[in-house]
């Protein structure tokens, strides 16, 4: 094992500059009242917490200067305001020359109105670095405020985010986020302040790091997990390129629990790559809390997350740390307080060689995420050591770090959408109906209480996939495998070996990356595991890395496979009940982010024919086959084409497999036209009918056949209903694939043409 070089040991004298720091700091301000003024010292007790001021800026270091205090805006609470330890109080000023605040106001960032891009900070000082990270972490929850977002990550990495942009050269150093909603400080540092407002807005910024935005996103991370891999291939390009940056991937909230990580750095200790650093974000997360994470409680899954507790925790590390600490009380207390922070790091030297350093990483840590006095050198010292071979730091952070409401809950601020600064209150508007998410809840609880075999299995997705709501009803049968969606197939695949009934509740998009376990491990060997893709279709703001538009595809190919698509959240219902009685094979129902369609739900579903469809509306000459919640909109396109004469037959196929055979064969006996549309890409649910309909002849008599599919490119983040038009998925699409098909209608024609040019010019007609 390498030798430590000797900047660990300089960890103390870090620290003696951050106190000096400290030191410098306002010792008091004098806060106005109409009545009273009087001087409060700041307490040191109490953690970081920002707060707008309003008034003087003038002399800030004299008691001299006036605060006049508004109503706290970051903590949500009545206690005083009182900044943190590192905090330099101008970077949170608002002129106001003693008027009343605004009732929203934009916060002051003096230093941080100067930074445009990383080059832009490098002559700063450590306190001024500490400043720009205060009024950088303002900003962020200003800016998330206004349009939402993901907030707590990003409030957990500004200090780090400023320090890594300050010691590396970006972006020729090239640094990785993993993941991607980590990156909002990141990309306030880098030329996008002005375009904050558009996140995750048609065509405004990605709410994740994109490669076609910026050069300072080397690599795209919509999905954990993928950094040190790229981080790794980057090096290795880098070397046979005979370059000289530094690669440095930060990976957090959640991401090390995925195995492709330590895949990523085996090969990365082998190939004993210089200048790699891998950045621990160590938040305490595993799972991601897009809800509450399982029953009861927000503790991390996994015995990664418990490992360094109970190696710190053994006897005879205990031992050793006791009698250093019974020696250390014969001290001045000074040295005791230096005592017990060398503790703290003997730690990390301690337990990092376990696990980091047997894979060939040389470990250092764990380190203060929010100590800029000690982040900054360290990372100094990282970037010039002249010893081969890959690192990795280890960074401890808080998610939410300075805004109390995201600090107390930091499930229910991971992602939010606009809310009051002031007191924290996302403006969820009210729902009509139930989400698709609940209701899966709903109906797999109604059937777990009948039968006691009903598993619930989910990848660090708890509160996204509803198996949060099983949880708190039957702990014991709900098992949330952190970010490992292969592993989760798998252990779902041993379940189902032993006669349970694994319902295994992940992402459409997620699921993408547990496929080969689908194949081998379930499919091949017939497992009668029950596959719940949320998130089906296109999701919104999340954008083309969350797009849940290739599972009919991937999973139609596959011999057994059973696929529902409800039309409605009462569909759904049945469909659960009906996977729930499938045990002979494996099993998937989809369905879309959002809202039922708002009608009442029964009290228990009940099991469907397994291939069978339905016929919703009885016409002639034109039919639509509808798999999904495209139904609605084909019954509003049916509606609209009345107008014109045409009584339209509105068909639900609910399976994509296996095929209603008999449902096809009459909609193409019967008809003249018959329009198939979906929630999915080329391959899916119309190509089976295609390939079924030229099978059986049934197109060899004049049948005019269009799919309605989810074009073949990639659909960026915008409102559904707007991805939806974009994608030529809606009524007034159908419609007018409909007019131009029957009797050349040039209503129609005209219409589709409008259409195709926004989609490059490919007709509908041409897709089949």
């Amino acid at each position: 094992m390498a030798s430590r070089p000797a900047f660990l040991s300089g960890f103390l004298n870090a620290n003696a500059v951050r106190s000096n720091y400290l030191n410098s700091q306002l010792e008091f301000a004098v806060e106005s009242y109409p009545s009273e003024k009087k001087a409060t010292k700041f307490r040191k007790d109490v953690p970081s917490q920002p707060q707008f001021f309003y008034g003087s800026t003038s002399d800030l270091s004299s008691a001299s200067s006036t605060f006049y205090r508004a109503s706290p805006v970051f903590s949500g609470s009545d206690h005083d305001t009182v900044p943190s330890q590192n905090q330099d109080v101008r970077s949170l000023v608002v002129r106001s020359e003693g008027k009343q605040p605004p009732a929203d106001p934009k916060p002051h960032t003096p230093l941080l109105d100067t930074i445009k891009y990383p080059k832009d900070m490098k002559h700063l000082s450590i306190s001024q670095l500490q400043q720009l990270a205060n009024e950088l972490r303002t900003d962020t929850i200003w800016q998330v405020s206004k349009t939402g977002g993901h907030l707590g990550a990003g409030l957990g990495v500004t200090e780090l985010t400023v320090a890594m942009h300050y010691v590396f050269d970006t972006p020729h150093d090239r640094l990785i986020w993993d993941v991607g909603h980590q990156c909002y400080p990141h990309k306030i540092l880098t030329g996008r302040r002005d375009r904050m407002r558009t996140i995750r807005q048609g065509g405004g910024l990605s709410g994740f790091t994109n490669r076609f935005e910026s050069a300072y996103d080397p690599f795209g991370a919509g999905h954990a997990c993928t950094s040190v891999s790229a981080a790794v291939g980057m090096a290795v390009a880098r070397d046979l390129a005979g370059h000289n940056n530094h690669v440095i991937a930060v990976v957090g909230d959640g991401a090390m629990t995925g195995g492709m990580i330590y895949e990523a750095m085996n090969n990365a200790g082998y190939l004993d790559l210089d200048k790699l650093i891998v950045v621990l974000n160590d938040n305490g997360q595993v799972s991601l809390p897009t809800g509450t994470p399982m029953a009861g409680g927000a503790a991390p899954v996994g015995a990664l997350a418990s490992s360094l507790s109970r190696i710190l925790a053994s006897s005879p590390f205990e031992d050793v740390r006791n009698a250093a600490k019974e020696a250390a009380k014969l001290l001045p207390k000074p040295l005791q307080e230096a005592a017990a922070k060398a503790d703290e790091y003997a730690r990390g030297i301690f337990t990092g060689g376990t696990l980091f350093e047997e894979l060939g990483f040389y470990y250092v840590g764990p380190v203060d995420g929010h100590d800029m006095a000690t982040l900054v050198p360290i990372m100094e010292s990282l970037r010039d050591r002249k010893s081969k071979g890959p690192v990795m730091l280890h960074v401890v952070t808080e998610k939410g770090r300075g805004y109390r409401p995201a600090e107390l809950a930091p499930d229910k601020y991971h992602g939010v959408v606009r809310f009051d600064v002031r007191t924290g209150k996302q403006e969820k508007p009210k729902e009509q109906a139930p989400s698709y998410t609940k209701i899966f809840a709903e109906a797999l609880i109604k059937e777990a209480e009948e039968d006691g075999r009903i598993v619930a299995i989910t990848a660090a997705m708890p509160g996204g996939t509803g198996t949060d709501l099983f949880a708190k009803k039957f702990p014991e049968r709900c098992f949330d495998v952190g970010i490992a969606e292969q592993h989760a197939v798998t252990f779902a695949g041993g379940m189902a070996a032993e006669g349970f009934k694994p319902f295994c509740a992940i992402y459409s998009t997620f699921l993408q990356r547990g496929y080969d376990q689908v194949v081998h491990d379930v499919a091949l060997q017939n497992l009668p595991v029950r596959f719940i893709m949320d998130r089906a279709g296109l999701v919104g703001a999340d954008g083309a890395t969350h797009s849940g538009a290739y599972d009919l595809t991937y999973l139609g190919s596959l011999p057994n496979m059973v696929i529902m698509a409800p039309a409605d959240e009462v569909e759904l219902y049945h469909m659960i009940a009906t996977a729930a009685a499938i045990n002979d094979r494996p099993s998937a129902v989809r369905f879309p982010r959002g809202n039922g369609i708002g009608l009442e739900l029964p009290t228990k579903g009940k099991v469907l024919p397994i291939g069978k469809g339905r016929i919703v509306r009885k016409g002639e000459k034109v039919a639509i086959l509808s798999l999904g919640t495209r139904l609605a909109e084909s019954l509003n396109a049916a509606d609209s084409l009345k107008e014109f004469g045409l009584n339209v037959t509105v068909a639900d196929a609910r399976f994509a497999k296996p095929l209603d055979h008999d449902l096809i064969r009459q909609l193409a006996r019967e008809h003249e036209v018959l329009i198939t549309i979906e929630e999915n890409a080329i391959g899916g649910f119309s190509s089976h009918v295609l390939h079924f309909l030229a099978l059986e002849g049934l197109l060899d008599n004049g049948l005019k056949v269009r799919p309605m599919v989810i074009p073949d490119r990639f659909i960026e983040h915008n409102k559904p209903e707007i991805q939806y038009d974009e994608a030529g998925l809606n009524a007034a699409h159908i419609s007018a694939t409909v007019l131009a098909m029957v009797g050349e209608n040039p209503h129609g024609k005209a219409l589709l043409q409008t259409w195709s040019s926004s989609l490059g010019g490919v007709l509908v007609g041409q897709q089949s």
